[in-house]
């Protein structure tokens, strides 16, 4: 139990959680940038109507593993790992600075931030907001530290797309960009990565606070089966509330990269990320990629339209 709950030890498990979901990730960045090899079929919705549907997640990975194989699945692993492993460690390491700099008082209300989010409704609200401000910050900073390896996660992604290698290897995709648009090519997608993190974190900690405020009474029973669902479904509530910031984020990234998937006449050339959050809100398709299953049929939504015959027919 000792080694689970360890910080550092937790960070290779998430690293490693990671790893597994990588091939989902994958997909649905692919998705996100309209990309769908595989034509629509007659199918069911959730609520059993008929209707065109494009192929879900597992579909999907196996035209991938068709054509590049079980490796194919893992394009973008490298930095995927370097972000999750450098965001950890500078999420751990700003928040224990942050406590050491803004500690809170109240010996009752330690016990209970101790406990992490489950027991947040447990201190006053002035503890609250100083502990959401200090986990601000350390959000901002891991997610700025990691962006560099963001940016090439997703453009490595978006090479399936044109079989491109530009952004290919270890090393040489981040001069690849530094000598393409400088240091801020580093941070292409940074704002509204930052706002989705930070909102994200904002809007489900206040939901469940105020949750737990206004409607759980400690005398309730199965009080923590109550707090743990809650927890869960303001995750969950909030990730669809700023869905968005992802889309924006990744199309951002991959926009006028030099790659197929960024360029015109597939997709229009974004003066900057503001303009693209523009552009597929008047199309409405800022919902894309947003669900790997049940996945509706729109037009509008396809990029580059699927191949009349696949290796799935």
């Amino acid at each position: 139990m000792a080694a689970v709950n360890d910080p550092w030890m937790q960070i290779v498990v998430n690293i490693g959680i990671g790893a597994f979901s990588h091939p989902m990730g994958y997909v649905k960045t692919l998705i996100q940038l309209g990309y769908e090899p595989l034509p629509p079929r007659l199918g069911r919705n959730a609520f059993f109507r008929e209707c065109y549907q494009l192929p879900g997640f597992l579909p999907y990975a196996r035209h991938i593993y068709s054509v590049e194989g079980f490796s194919g699945l893992y394009r973008g692993f490298f930095p995927a790992l370097c972000q999750n492993f450098i965001s950890g460690a500078v999420l751990r390491s700003v928040s224990e600075k942050m406590d050491e700099l803004f500690p809170v008082v109240d010996e009752s209300e330690k016990k209970a931030l101790a406990k992490k989010r489950p027991e947040l409704a447990s201190v006053s609200f002035h503890t609250f907001m100083l502990q959401m401000s200090k986990d601000s910050v350390a959000h901002l900073c891991a997610v700025v530290v990691s962006q560099p390896f963001n940016v090439i996660m997703i453009r490595s992604m978006a090479q399936f797309i044109g079989k491109e290698t530009k952004y290919s290897g270890w090393i040489s995709p981040y001069f690849e960009v530094y000598n393409d648009s400088g240091i801020r090519g580093l941070f292409t997608g940074l704002a509204p990565r930052l706002l989705l993190d930070l909102m994200t974190l904002w809007l489900a900690r206040t939901m469940y606070y105020s949750f737990n405020r206004l409607v759980v009474d400690e005398n309730m029973t199965n009080v923590s089966e109550l707090r743990s669902y809650a927890n869960i479904i303001t995750g969950f509530l909030a990730s669809m509330l700023t869905y968005p910031f992802s889309l924006i984020s990744s199309n951002y990234i991959v926009n006028n990269s030099g790659l197929l998937a960024g360029t015109a006449p597939y997709v229009p050339v974004y003066m900057n990320w503001v303009d693209c959050w523009r552009d597929l809100r008047n199309r409405g398709l800022l919902k894309r990629g947003s669900s790997l299953f049940f996945r509706r049929y729109n037009a509008k939504m396809v990029v580059f339209q699927p191949e009349p015959v696949t290796p799935l027919d």
